[in-house]
């Protein structure tokens, strides 16, 4: 992968390459915080760690600049390790391989790691960079970042100086977010009644694959398919002229990534076999027509298995399916104030099968706390009425908007006179760090910025690579103008 190595700035894609060796899917960062300990003591910088497992790193200011204000340089250690179902990848012992496309940085049949790799190793460049002048930074490393934003709830309130932050988390060029979503997590649990499975039956594997993916905040407008969602319509389609029987359903794997892929494992009568496929291939046609123009590779596959012994109980499969029918799923409501923002959303993330329980996991965002609220709510009547068991996590909080900000001003000044154009001020429909940091160092002054990164949380993820050098000048300007 050295062919990176030859790119501006050399110091970030230098750590990039580094980073992209490290395993570090979320809640095992333990590599990826080792590497930033050993690089601060190279350098001789003091580097603290908490008891989540979050690092500070902390530059003195250049002689002359001791005055200027503490500057923070955020971005979190995990990615999100998603791969095609068929590709042989690892993402505990792996390293990432990369590949360029065109103008483009992606890896081969995983996700990359731009998102928030490129933030990191920016972080990292300015940190050792001894040519650059600046006042005192703090480089925060937080972990756990995209399954529950565990990093930033536990940092301490003393665990930093600084109250001015860059987080380096942002996927839009041109574009300085000054607001993001809340968002909260739901697990449904549905116990299964089981029941033998009949005779003359026929064991099936029913897939759904070929779907994108894809970030459940900023892809989420664009209506890709579910997986999940798919999978219950096409079997729920079969029920009317064919009886099957369910023996495990699941799908998906992140909270935050829209699900690819989904199987079901079926018995069916062999005398009905050809009519269950062709409705669910009828149905296949249909839902493709649908979502073509932004997910034309969907396919429904059968593979033949062993019959199982044991089936769900016909209620508690009806139960299952009209639940993952009536659970919403996509854009829910579009904000009134800021122009094509999705104010609130749903993603049904998640199903397992798995110690005789069917579990179900979703993500809601909304800017509006009234709104979350309601659509959890929602949520919890539709697994209740069901009658499975919810649980649901504290919601995080999102982050208001401060159009007065003083770090917003500069940053407006720095990217209007690199690329002599006016920067976008946006609200994103994702759950940035910044919300909570902003709650536990009350005062922060902070902006989200970032290279373009397309298809994040997914295997098509991409960074533009001249994106990324414009990106690190506009913070080496942001910093520059400082004071």
């Amino acid at each position: 992968m050295s062919f990176i190595l030859d790119k501006e700035p050399k110091l970030l894609w230098k750590h990039f390459n580094e980073l992209r060796k490290i395993p570090r899917c979320s809640k095992h960062e333990e590599k990826a915080r080792q590497y930033i300990l050993d690089f601060a003591k190279a350098q001789g910088l003091t580097a603290n760690t908490d008891t989540a497992g979050n690092v500070v790193v902390s530059k003195p200011a250049t002689p002359g600049l001791e005055n200027k204000p503490v500057l923070v340089l955020q971005g979190h250690l995990d990615i999100v390790c998603e791969k095609d179902r068929d590709k042989d990848f690892n993402f505990d012992t792996d390293a990432l391989q990369l590949k360029e496309e065109g103008e483009y940085l992606t890896a081969d049949g995983t996700s990359l790691g731009a998102d928030n790799g490129i933030g990191v190793a920016t972080t990292l460049a300015i940190l050792e960079d001894d040519t650059l002048q600046h006042g005192a930074i703090e480089g925060l490393f937080t972990i756990d970042e995209e399954t529950g934003l565990t990093g930033a709830f536990e940092l301490s309130p003393d665990f930093l100086i600084g109250r001015v932050m860059l987080n380096l988390d942002s996927e839009e060029e041109g574009s300085i977010y000054v607001g993001c979503a809340g968002g909260g997590d739901t697990t449904i649990k549905m116990p299964i009644s089981a029941m033998d499975g009949p005779v003359d039956c026929k064991g099936l594997l029913v897939r759904v694959t070929g779907l994108r993916g894809g970030h459940s905040g900023i892809d989420i407008p664009e209506q890709r398919g579910n997986a999940i969602k798919i999978m219950a319509r096409v079997l729920t389609s079969a029920a009317k002229n064919t009886q099957f029987y369910m023996s495990e359903i699941s799908g998906g794997s992140k909270r935050n990534a829209i699900p690819r892929e989904a199987m079901a494992r079926v018995l069916v009568n062999v005398d009905k076999l050809e009519v269950f496929k062709s409705d669910i291939r009828s149905k296949e046609s249909k839902i493709l027509d649908e979502i073509r123009p932004i997910d034309p590779e969907l396919k429904i596959e059968f593979e033949d298995t062993e019959p199982s012994t044991s089936v769900f109980d016909i209620s508690i499969q009806d139960n299952i399916l009209n639940m993952l029918n009536g659970l919403p799923h996509g854009v829910l409501a579009m904000s009134f104030d800021i122009p094509d923002l999705v104010e609130t959303s749903t993603n049904l993330a998640t199903i397992k099968t798995e110690n005789e329980i069917v579990e179900v996991g979703t993500s809601t965002r909304s800017s509006i706390t009234s709104a979350l609220e309601a659509e959890r709510g929602t949520i919890r009547s539709i697994a209740t009425l069901a009658g499975a068991s919810i649980k649901q996590n504290p919601p995080y909080p999102g982050w208001k908007p401060n159009m007065e900000s003083s770090i917003l001003k500069l940053a407006k000044e720095a990217y209007k006179e690199l690329s002599g154009k006016d920067a976008s001020i946006k609200a994103i429909h994702a759950g940035l760090e910044c919300g909570i940091i902003g709650e536990k160092f009350r005062g922060m002054d902070m902006i989200s910025i970032g290279p373009i990164i397309k298809y994040p949380h997914s295997p098509e993820e991409k960074v533009h690579i001249g994106s990324v050098e414009r990106f690190y000048n506009l913070v080496l300007k942001i910093m520059e103008k400082l004071e």
